[in-house]
């Protein structure tokens, strides 16, 4: 099997909102866009930001208090990019850990992206490499 793309979608009641901040807060370019999807391109994947209006999916049978997924974007430099939305009026939490660097927040819909440093992740990979071998 071969697979041609991969791709994430999120499913939003805030649809504007969301395309908005995609768009211009993390400055992702629109590959196609109508008035129920966007689809943005994610460094090498695609992120699909799609209405959902249909009341079932709208109703949580179960009390979600937590956001159990988060965007990450690996970027060189994670403070400047924190820095650059705190200046777009985002919040921003941002760690300094030793395994890296992140900066987390959140789109209009709540769904919560980062930032990471890229150097750690390799770092991460290289390492794991080494002990496998």
């Amino acid at each position: 099997m071969t697979f041609k793309r991969t791709g994430l979608i999120l499913y939003v009641k805030k649809y504007e909102e969301c395309i908005t901040f995609y768009n211009e807060i993390i400055e992702l370019d629109i590959l196609f866009k109508d008035t129920e999807l966007t689809c943005f391109d994610l460094y090498g994947t695609y992120l699909m930001v799609e209405k959902e209006d249909r009341r079932e999916y709208l109703q949580l049978k179960e009390n979600f208090d937590k956001n159990f997924s988060c965007i990450r974007i690996n970027v060189e430099n994670v403070k400047a990019m924190a820095d650059n939305l705190i200046r777009k009026n985002i919040k921003v939490d941002y760690q300094e850990h030793s395994w890296g660097t992140v900066a987390k927040f959140f789109d209009p819909e709540g769904n919560m992206l980062a930032y990471k440093d890229e150097e750690s992740f390799m770092s991460q990979i290289e390492k794991y490499i080494i002990r496998s071998e």
